[in-house]
């Protein structure tokens, strides 16, 4: 799977980044619902903790791509 990622120009900087913009997203998110939401604060965190739990994985994609790269 990482092999074919980097075979379809997917780069470790780009996984970086979009862990990155997910940790900014998960703010953005959860302070959005904390406003909207009648739920209230719980609501807020668990759409903020969903958003929140990409971070991890792009961060590892990243990991991957790079040693790919290094191969190369």
């Amino acid at each position: 799977m990482i092999r074919k990622l980097s075979e379809l120009g997917v780069t470790s900087e780009m996984a970086y980044c979009a862990g990155a913009a997910s940790i900014g997203l998960t703010i953005l998110t959860w302070l959005a619902s904390k406003k909207k939401e009648d739920a209230g604060k719980d609501a807020a965190e668990r759409k903020g903790l969903f958003v929140g739990e990409w971070a991890p994985t792009f961060f590892a994609l990243g990991v991957a791509l790079r040693l790919e790269e290094a191969k190369k």
